[in-house]
């Protein structure tokens, strides 16, 4: 799996196909957020995620900033950012997904948000403008790039000086097989894309970011494992991976969590 344009074509049509069903791949009942956060929205807006985390609440939004939220989907950490920052503020979902983008501009609409608008593109060649964007957030989604050390340069690009990255990202504990690499369903499925945490930090710094910090999320891989949406060895039981979650790091197989990542460009 290592032709970009592969990649982008069966990341496409897996999402396309989600956001066709209204189905919500990894947390049918939206445990990834406060529950105040989620309080006045529609269900099936609350309940369509594909995320693996909350990088919302972590970013700290503050009125009036511009958020720009990177494979938005349809739409729900938007919506919620759209909350925080205001009237003043602006918020700019990013997908190359036309079924998604379609779900998420009818979910603004519905919402009234006129603060919120979405646009088509790639990560790797963000369709928004240099040092314009005071938070950049994402969700399970960077992953899912053929090239994430070119998604996290566009990110440092058109941050703002002093700007900040929260993102919710699944990351491994050592490099994936390239024979598991070219698995188009694993890749899809947020796994065999996903890098080293050190080598993602290694990454970010090359790209120019500080205050670099990558925290496993092990609540949320726990839910995921009780749900029976996790991703470990083949073989591996629920109970197996509950076991060795909190030495995750240590394992002599790949393990794959979701983890909260932060990091700001200098001012």
């Amino acid at each position: 799996m290592t032709d970009p344009g592969k990649i982008h074509k069966e990341v496409r049509e897996t999402y396309g196909e989600l956001a066709r069903t209204g189905s919500s791949c990894c947390s049918p009942q939206n445990k990834l957020y406060p529950l105040e956060a989620l309080q006045d929205l529609p269900a099936d807006i609350a309940g369509f995620t594909a995320g693996s985390g909350d990088p919302v609440t972590p970013a700290n939004l503050q009125p009036g900033e511009t958020v720009l939220d990177l494979g938005s989907g349809g739409g729900l950490d938007c919506f919620l950012a759209a909350r925080q920052v205001g009237e003043n503020g602006r918020v700019i979902g990013v997908d190359m997904t036309p079924e998604m983008l379609a779900r998420a501009r009818q979910g603004a609409e519905r919402l009234g948000l006129k603060n919120v608008e979405f646009r088509q593109g790639l990560l790797e060649a963000l369709p928004v403008e240099e040092d314009t964007v005071d938070a950049v957030i994402s969700n399970c989604v960077i992953n899912l790039s053929p090239d994430k050390p070119q998604v996290l340069r566009e990110i440092f690009r058109v941050l703002r000086p002093g700007g900040r990255m929260s993102v919710s990202d699944i990351v491994t504990n050592r490099p994936v097989p390239e024979e598991r690499r070219k698995d188009s369903e694993d890749w899809c499925s947020c796994t065999s894309g996903a890098l080293p945490a050190q080598e993602y930090a290694e990454e970010l710094r090359k790209a120019g970011f500080v205050d670099i910090q990558l925290q496993p999320d092990l609540e949320v891989a726990r839910q995921a494992i009780e749900a029976g949406q996790f991703q470990g060895p083949p073989g591996t039981t629920k109970e197996d991976a509950l076991r060795v979650l909190d030495n995750w790091e240590t394992s002599d197989k790949n393990m794959f969590l979701p983890h909260l990542i932060s990091a700001r460009k200098p001012a």
